[in-house]
């Protein structure tokens, strides 16, 4: 029970942190597994290119094509709706980050 509810919570971290690097430039599968890999996040391939898929369907990103070494690659970049969602979600986070802070030394 606590592993499925801290998994769907980290989910919605997982789609801050893509928006956020999606912002910035294009992102593909394999570097933004090990960025999130760098902030503790074990998110298999399984999991992240169904997540970008949605995240693209929702509107959220926009995916281009590249021929990378002969093989063909994804990315991500972060559309203008991507973008809207990202900062009032940015906003909220920071909010309850702060919160938190300020009641839980």
């Amino acid at each position: 029970m606590k592993t499925k509810v801290l998994q769907r919570l980290y989910r919605g971290f997982v789609q801050l942190h893509i928006l956020h690097h999606a912002k910035k430039e294009p992102v593909y599968g394999v570097w933004m597994m090990a960025e999130l890999k760098s902030h503790g996040y074990e998110v298999s391939p399984g999991t992240l290119y169904p997540l970008l898929g949605s995240m693209t369907a929702s509107g959220l990103l926009e995916k281009t094509e590249k021929v990378v070494n002969g093989k063909i690659r994804k990315y991500y970049a972060i559309t203008p709706l991507g973008n809207e969602v990202f900062k009032a979600a940015g906003k909220k986070a920071a909010e309850l980050f702060h919160e938190i802070e300020e009641t839980d030394p």
